[in-house]
Formats: structure tokens, C-alpha cells, sequence
């Protein structure tokens, strides 16, 4: 399910109404908890917080004119999805979150490598998602995705 916008504001009021609520939380989740040196922005059609070129002038490996992406959220066909890179490219912060999950919902945990799947808007962990979002500064994402990730 492709929604076109233009900003994080515009993609939330696309949205189909039983989920307007929870993505603005979710987006409220990441603000209120994210390194001050991230940016918003739109990615890959979705919104996402990247770290602009005036932190990382590399930019992102694979098209460098882009800025460094970090996390996103994207309301699919059947579910809401949060992607956070840090989780696919440290271990620890994986686990972290593998043993914390059952601690803040009842549904099994459903994620790929760094996208997690919420089928309905209640099994959404805000709080969680805050705290998974503060524990990774820019500087350490970048020194991660230097070391790990960039070819």
C-alpha cells in the first residue's frame, strides 16, 4: 500500500482512519526520544529519520546525493511496520528488544530484520518504541554503519 506525500503530516492524514491515531503516537514516540541530530523526512515513500548530510556528508552508501536513513514507519496493506536499522546491525540492541517485547505485548513478536509488523494498532508498544529509539545516538549509528554496514 503506496501512499504518496510530501511530509510525515501529509502521509498520517493518508492513512486509513482506524490507524491515523496509532501512526501519529508512533511518530510521537520517536520525536519525543530521538538524538536531536537526527532529521524527519520522507524515504523511500515512507516517513523516516535519517542523518542529513550536514552530520554525514558521506550520505547513504548505496545513492550517496541521499542522506543516511535510520528508521522509518510505513502503514502497509496489512499492518503498521517501524523499521530501525540499529536493530538489524547490532546484536545487542536485537536482543535487548527480543526480551523486552513480551514484557510490553501479549502478541508474539512479528519482525524481519529490522522491520517490526503490528497487525492490529492496539499490540503497538509505544513506550517500548521510545526507549528502543533512545538508545542509539546518530554518532553511534554512524560509527555502527561504518563498521558494519557500509561496503
Amino acid at each position: 500500500m503506496k501512499i504518496e506525500a510530501k511530509n510525515l503530516d501529509d502521509y498520517i492524514s493518508k492513512c486509513p482512519e482506524e490507524r491515523k491515531d496509532a501512526m501519529k503516537k508512533l511518530a510521537d514516540s520517536v520525536k519525543n526520544n530521538l538524538d536531536a541530530k537526527f532529521e524527519q523526512a520522507m524515504s523511500y515513500g515512507m516517513p523516516g529519520w535519517v542523518v542529513p548530510h550536514s552530520v554525514y556528508p558521506d550520505g547513504y552508501h548505496c545513492k550517496p546525493s541521499e542522506p543516511l536513513p535510520f528508521m522509518s514507519m510505513a502503514s502497509q496493506k496489512n499492518f503498521i511496520a517501524f523499521y530501525h536499522m540499529g536493530l538489524y546491525a547490532n546484536e545487542d540492541l536485537m536482543e535487548w528488544f527480543v526480551a523486552e517485547y513480551p514484557k510490553h505485548c501479549s502478541k508474539k513478536l512479528d519482525m524481519g530484520k529490522s522491520c517490526i509488523r503490528f497487525k492490529k494498532v492496539d499490540d503497538i508498544p509505544f513506550n517500548l518504541i521510545g526507549e528502543l529509539v533512545s538508545k542509539m545516538s546518530a554518532d553511534e549509528w554512524i560509527s555502527l554503519y561504518e563498521e558494519k554496514l557500509k561496503k
